[in-house]
This record gives C-alpha cells, sequence and structure tokens, in this order.
C-alpha cells in the first residue's frame, strides 16, 4: 500500500495540533495536573490529542488507537475541561486550509472527552492502530525548548507511517545542533513537520498555519569519523543514563559535548543529519519504554538511512503492547556505524546486560 491518504491526514492533524501547541505556551495557559507518574500533563496534550484523534476517527473510524491522555482528570475538573475544549474549537474553527478535510470544531465538551478516551487500545500484532503522543517532551514545552508531536500508524505490529511535529526546531535541515537547543526556542524560523512512509523515505517540512507545506528528502549524514559525531540525549537524568552514555562517546572518541533535548525532536534532527547519534539507555532494570514515544521517529530515522536498536541490537518491537517490552533501551546511528556504536554501548554496559 502506499498509503498517500493515511499520511496527508496525519500531517494534517498533526499540523493543526502543532498550532494548538503554540497557541496554548503563547498565552501562557499552562494549567497542569498531575499523572500517577508525577510528570505534569498541560492543557496541550489533551487539546492536542483530541484534534488528532477527531481527524483520525472521521477518516479511519475502524482503526484502533494507542494514545497518551484519557480523560479522566478532566472529568474530576470540569474548569480545566472547558478551557481546553475552548482552545480545541478556536483552533479547529480558525484552521481553514484542513477544516474540509479534518473537519471543523468538535461538537460538545462531552464528544471531546469521548475522543480522548478512544486512545484506549491496548495496542498489538494484529490489525491497524494508530500510536499518539500529543506533547512527547512535557517538559521541553514549558521552558520553550523541544517538544514533538508524534503521530504512527502500526499495521499488524509494523510501523507503516509516521509524522513529527516539532514547533522549536529550526526550519532549516542544515542547522547545527546547539547547546541551547533545549529552551527559548520560539522565535521566528522555528517550526518543522518530519514524515515517513515505510519504503518511501524521509522527509522535513515547514511548519505552517495554512496548507501543506513543499516537502523536503532528508538523509543522514554520512559520517567519516564518529570522532566527528554528534551526540543527542535526553535531558532529564531520569529517561536516561547520562553517565554511561558519556563513557560511550569518550570511547567512540567523541570529543564534542552532548547535545540534550527533550522528546522524539531527536529522531528527526539525526534523521535530517543535524545530529548522528541518538542513545537512550535505560536507568532502571524494571522500566519499559511506551510505544508512542518511539513509533514514528523510529521509521523516520530508518526511512534517512538509520539504523535504530536497542541495547541489545534488536529492532525496536512495537507488536507486543503498549510498551516496548521486548526491548531495553534505544540505539540510533547511520546505519553504516551503527555496529561500531552498539558495540561500545554493550562495552559500557556489559556489567548490566
Amino acid at each position: 500500500m502506499s498509503y498517500t491518504n493515511e499520511l496527508r491526514i496525519a500531517l494534517l492533524a498533526v499540523q493543526r495540533a502543532s498550532l494548538l501547541t503554540k497557541s496554548v505556551f503563547h498565552s501562557k495557559a499552562k494549567g497542569t495536573v498531575d499523572k500517577n507518574d508525577k510528570s505534569p500533563v498541560t492543557i496541550g496534550d489533551f487539546g492536542a490529542q483530541a484534534l488528532i484523534i477527531a481527524a483520525l476517527q472521521k477518516h479511519f473510524p475502524d482503526d484502533e488507537i494507542v494514545a497518551e491522555e484519557e480523560a479522566a482528570a478532566l472529568r474530576e475538573q470540569p474548569e480545566l475541561g472547558d478551557t481546553i475544549w475552548d482552545i480545541v474549537r478556536q483552533t479547529a474553527l480558525s484552521d481553514d486550509h484542513a477544516e474540509k478535510e479534518l473537519g471543523g470544531a468538535i461538537a460538545s465538551k462531552e464528544s471531546m472527552l469521548a475522543l480522548l478516551d478512544k486512545g484506549n487500545s491496548a495496542g498489538g500484532s494484529k490489525g491497524r492502530i494508530w500510536t499518539i503522543d500529543p506533547i512527547d517532551g512535557t517538559k521541553g514545552f514549558l521552558r520553550g525548548g523541544q517538544y514533538a508531536v508524534c503521530l504512527g500508524l502500526m499495521v499488524d505490529g509494523d510501523v507503516k507511517v509516521g509524522v513529527l511535529g516539532c514547533p522549536n526546531l529550526p526550519v532549516d535541515d542544515q542547522a547545527p545542533l546547539t547547546a541551547d537547543i533545549g529552551s527559548n526556542q520560539t522565535s521566528d524560523g522555528h517550526g518543522v513537520l518530519f514524515s515517513a512512509v515505510q519504503g518511501q523515505g524521509a522527509t522535513s517540512r515547514p511548519l505552517t498555519d495554512g496548507p501543506l507545506a513543499q516537502e523536503k528528502s532528508i538523509s543522514m549524514r554520512a559520517v567519516p569519523s564518529l570522532a566527528e559525531a554528534t551526540f543527542c540525549e535526553s535531558v532529564e537524568a531520569g529517561h536516561s543514563a547520562h553517565g554511561d552514555q558519556a563513557q560511550i562517546a569518550q570511547k567512540l572518541g567523541i570529543t564534542k559535548p552532548s547535545v540534550r533535548m527533550d522528546s522524539q525532536a531527536k529522531y528527526g534532527s539525526i534523521a535530517r543529519g543535524a545530529g548522528d547519534i541518538y542513545l537512550r539507555l535505560p536507568v532502571k532494570a524494571t522500566y519499559q519504554e511506551k510505544i508512542w514515544d518511539h513509533a514514528a521517529g523510529d521509521l523516520i530515522v530508518r526511512e534517512a538511512g538509520g539504523e535504530v536498536t536497542d541495547i541489545h541490537g534488536k529492532r525496536l518491537d512495537f507488536s507486543v503492547g503498549r510498551t516496548l517490552a521486548n526491548n531495553k533501551g534505544v540505539v540510533a546511528a547511520p546505519k553504516a556505524s551503527h555496529g561500531e556504536v552498539l558495540s561500545a554501548v554493550q562495552e559500557v554496559l556489559k556489567a548490566k546486560l
């Protein structure tokens, strides 16, 4: 299948949701609630997820959805639900260019809450399942740094379509990653949509408030020596083992400081050659990565000429539910260099493997 329609709807939905998140940030309407894991959930999370699910329900009503958020917190806090519904309606009504394909405003707050709860699929290895992270990198979002609106389509457990909206990454695919990319990145010249379809390569295009912009093919950078590579990692030490990653960089001869940013913006950055290596090493033996944190980025990097595995060298397995239960950690690098990077990872982590 070409997945042409799925890609177009996914791009429009992610662009619309990304515009909502930008509006929320600039209006400073960043009310939060706490989930059980104590991570912040913003108005943008709920609003972006509602817009994306509304688009998917209109075009692919029989598909299942695995999404991060659920509406229970909003039913307990009706005023917060009112605020989110108002922003969702405003965004949908102001998006003239996508309205014909995605539809206008959601009919009511109850309709919005019902849409949010449609993301409760258990996932698995059969059928068509979309996975959504409405704001990946919530802390990055709150500080004006990197975050991503993420959407992937899995068919029988295999990721076929991936889209990332990265409102605070530079539009220029050649722009180098800088140390300050983790915060204060909301000026003009920022905002990118990355996308990929299995077997069709990866692309980027500017994020707009109108029609979809013209796409450009992207590919990972040829790295003559890993000592020259740019290495990306998570900002939060609780998300990835910074000490182990520093040792790995040293073994590879990398002398440049790592670039720390939140979210799947790291996948997009290495896919277009702004960075080269992304490591997310487990900090707890029992932790399982969520599929919505990796599905779109995994496909985009692989379609851009990269290799993505876990620390054991296994491909990420999206077919076993809502988590990557069969994998530990993530190692993403150019295909030609991945083996060398993986060997360094395994050498440093040998006591933990």
